[in-house]
């Protein structure tokens, strides 16, 4: 009786190999999934086309907002700013009206500050380098005497990728309403 008990005892399987190489393919199985999916999301070329869709609106929001701002105690600085955020014809039309520009706003003594209220691009051809946005913003005038106004409004901006930076090239209000079906 002892030598049955000792042969059944010789011919039961260990479960902890078995345990153990189930585990490891399961977990080479998930690397090999988990590998796959992260080459795919690393080499997307949506992900490449959203990240620059993210820096044109980030370039066209500041660059819309600088060309709003400006104090006239420190016209140089805000015009300079106006000059870095620009290219093409903006940028010409800017530096060469910059003096007579500049006089005004002196003579007036306004402090002009504007904030982005939101933004969107609503075209952009990343292989030419071209974008468009849509950006909302309030802009705030303190004339001379200290009295403030709020405006909001719209504008639409083009940008330019000069250098790897996105650059406003043209700058316009956007039209508000529609209209009449007449």
């Amino acid at each position: 009786m002892r030598r049955a008990v000792r042969a059944l005892a010789d011919t039961r399987t260990r479960p902890l190999p078995a345990v153990l190489l189930a585990l490891t393919l399961t977990a080479g199985g998930f690397a090999a999934w988990a590998g796959q999916d992260w080459y795919r999301a690393a080499h997307d070329d949506r992900a490449a086309y959203a990240e620059q869709r993210d820096k044109a609106l980030a370039a066209g929001e500041q660059a819309v907002q600088n060309l709003n701002t400006l104090d006239h105690r420190n016209l140089d600085r805000g015009l300079d700013l106006w000059e870095a955020s620009t290219t093409g014809e903006l940028h010409e039309q800017l530096t060469s009206g910059r003096t007579e520009f500049a006089e005004q706003v002196k003579a007036a003594e306004t402090v002009t500050t504007a904030r982005v209220l939101s933004g969107a691009v609503t075209e952009i051809d990343d292989r030419a380098g071209r974008a468009r946005v849509l950006i909302a913003l309030r802009v705030t005038v303190e004339a001379a005497d200290g009295a403030k106004t709020d405006k909001d409004s719209r504008m639409l901006g083009e940008l330019t990728r000069t250098e790897g930076r996105w650059k406003l090239s043209a700058l316009g209000q956007a039209p508000v309403g529609g209209t009449s079906a007449g």
